[in-house]
């Protein structure tokens, strides 16, 4: 890669802190180019988020643009969360040279049509399949109008995946991603997450406790959640923590039932990982099978023993370093079988071998160079 590399990068949201799914990827992706020498003006959307002192050691420059959620955006046949990131300053400071741009999610393409696309280097990185995403979220949903809302998101962004037909390229997530997108558009590629972890660090021997993480404030970790303590804490004589983002009070009330449940509230990222390091078991169980699942890197890069489910690991090509189970009983069963089994030193070569060359944040950075500088591909 040429050192003197820009690009432009259009966040959907303000990518620091970098804690849930999608800003993760982006702001572990924006450290990653940074360290390979790239030159980047971050274009962000700002709507929950304060500005960032922090991007500003890996940007050239970081813009912010108001995200207005007009009433009237509701009836429009764009997607709402397409149309309320329709800031015209955007378009105005995009067009004022020619350099690369990656755009972040569908979210952000409302003026890729307004681009010259034939003397232009334009991705654009897909974090998931957003209809199936949004339909997923109407079935979890219990409010009628939130339900309705997801339902026509869904509708909607199914049909605006129109837009993928144009002469760009497209970055996807996971291999069954890239297949559907290949629907729309040849030009597409396999550019795995980007993710906090640097180095494998798992420890030897044996753990203390049986762990699930996650924001268990979202439909889909509550639901897990929910799952594990009701139908298969009760089964396994093992100490289990459930521990994340703003837990629902649900899970609190749950968790008073059984002796040996334990919830964790807002752990920091340090203690996160402490937390994924010390566990004999991470059980990374997910009901909604979408984009890439960050915490399973993460338990992968840090954590011993991981058993997961085939909705967790689809797509990532992760599955050789889980054990699989699909049934309340063979989860069941397999934690027994691996509660008392230390993990050794060949378990930690295997997942680093695998690791380092299947989610390595360089290599991926590397690729995302070279598919944006004109003319060349992966």
């Amino acid at each position: 890669m040429k050192n003197n590399t820009e690009i432009h990068i259009v966040s959907f949201a303000i990518p620091y802190p970098a804690d849930y799914g999608g800003v993760i990827d982006v702001f572990y992706k924006i450290k990653a180019l940074y360290e390979l020498g790239a030159k980047i003006n971050l274009h962000c959307f700002q709507y929950d988020r304060v500005e960032s002192e922090e991007l500003k050691k890996y940007c050239k420059s970081v813009q912010y643009y108001a995200r207005p959620k007009k009433f009237k955006y509701f009836f429009s046949i764009v997607p709402f969360i397409v149309l309320t990131r329709s800031n015209k300053d955007l378009l105005d400071k995009l067009k004022q040279d020619d350099h690369p741009i990656l755009f972040e999610g569908l979210h952000t393409t409302f003026h890729l049509k307004k681009l010259n696309l034939r003397n232009r280097s334009i991705a654009i990185r897909m974090h998931n399949i957003e209809h199936d995403y949004y339909s997923n979220l109407a079935k979890k949903e219990k409010s009628f109008f939130q339900k309705i809302f997801f339902k026509s998101e869904a509708l909607k962004l199914k049909k605006y995946e129109r837009v993928l037909r144009s002469d760009i390229k497209i970055a996807g997530i996971t291999k069954k991603d890239c297949a559907h997108f290949k629907n729309y558009n040849e030009n597409v590629f396999l550019i795995e997450a980007f993710h906090s972890n640097n180095q494998v660090e798992i420890l030897r021997g044996k753990g203390e406790y049986i762990l699930f993480h996650g924001n268990l404030s979202v439909h889909e970790n509550i639901e897990a959640a929910k799952f594990i303590i009701q139908r298969v804490c009760p089964y396994v004589k093992f100490r289990f923590i459930i521990a994340g983002k703003n837990p629902d009070p649900k899970l609190f009330e749950l968790s008073k039932i059984h002796s040996n449940v334990e919830i964790i509230s807002n752990p920091t990222d340090f203690k996160m990982k402490e937390l994924i390091q010390k566990a004999q078991i991470n059980l990374l169980i997910t009901f909604q099978e979408t984009g890439i699942k960050l915490k399973l890197i993460n338990a992968l890069y840090a954590g011993r023993h991981c058993i997961a489910n085939s909705m967790m690991v689809s797509g990532s090509g992760l599955e050789s370093l889980c054990h699989l189970v699909d049934s309340k009983e063979k989860i069941i069963s397999k934690i027994n079988e691996l509660i008392s089994k230390d993990f050794k030193l060949e378990e930690i070569n295997k997942r680093e071998e695998s690791l380092l060359k299947n989610v390595n944040n360089k290599h991926s950075a590397q690729k995302l160079i070279n598919l944006l500088v004109k003319n060349n591909t992966i």
